[in-house]
C-alpha cells in the first residue's frame, strides 16, 4: 500500500534523523577513541530496530521512540556538560525531530492501514 503525503514525508524525515542520530554516535564514538563494548552499547540499540523499520513495521518504530528517549537523556547531560559542543547538539536534535517524526509516521501510517469499518457501525462499540 502506498504512504500517504503526510506519512511518506514522516517516513523520510525519520529516516534522515535516524541517519543523522547514528553517524553522530559513531562520530562521537571515534572522536573520543571509545573501545569496542562502547561502540556496541552506542550504536546496537539504533541497528536493532532497522529490519523492522525496513519492512515497514509500526511497531518497530514505537520502540524505536522508546528507545530514542534513552539517547534524549544522554545527550541532554552531554548539553549541560559541554554547551558549545556541535556534535552534541546534532545529535540532541536529531534525537528530538527522529522521536517527533517516528512517532507521527506511526500514527498517520496505522490509519492508512485501517481497513474500513463495516458500514452503520460509526466507531462506536456498543458496549454501553
Amino acid at each position: 500500500m502506498t504512504r500517504g503525503t503526510a506519512s511518506q514525508a514522516t517516513w523520510l524525515l525519520t529516516w534522515v534523523s535516524w541517519g543523522v542520530l547514528l553517524l553522530q554516535q559513531a562520530a562521537d564514538a571515534w572522536m573520543y577513541e571509545m573501545p569496542a563494548i562502547i561502540w556496541f552499547g552506542k550504536l546496537f540499540p539504533l541497528l536493532l530496530f532497522l529490519p523492522g523499520m525496513l519492512r515497514d513495521r509500526l511497531r518497530s518504530f514505537i520502540w524505536l521512540c522508546f528507545m530514542s528517549l534513552m539517547y534524549f537523556v544522554a545527550l541532554v547531560e552531554r548539553v549541560f556538560a559541554q554547551p558549545g559542543d556541535l556534535a552534541t547538539i546534532t545529535g540532541l536534535s536529531a534525537v528530538v525531530i527522529l522521536f517527533c517524526s517516528a512517532m507521527m509516521y506511526v500514527r498517520w501510517r496505522a490509519r492508512e492501514l485501517k481497513p474500513a469499518e463495516p458500514a452503520g457501525n460509526n466507531g462506536e462499540s456498543g458496549d454501553e
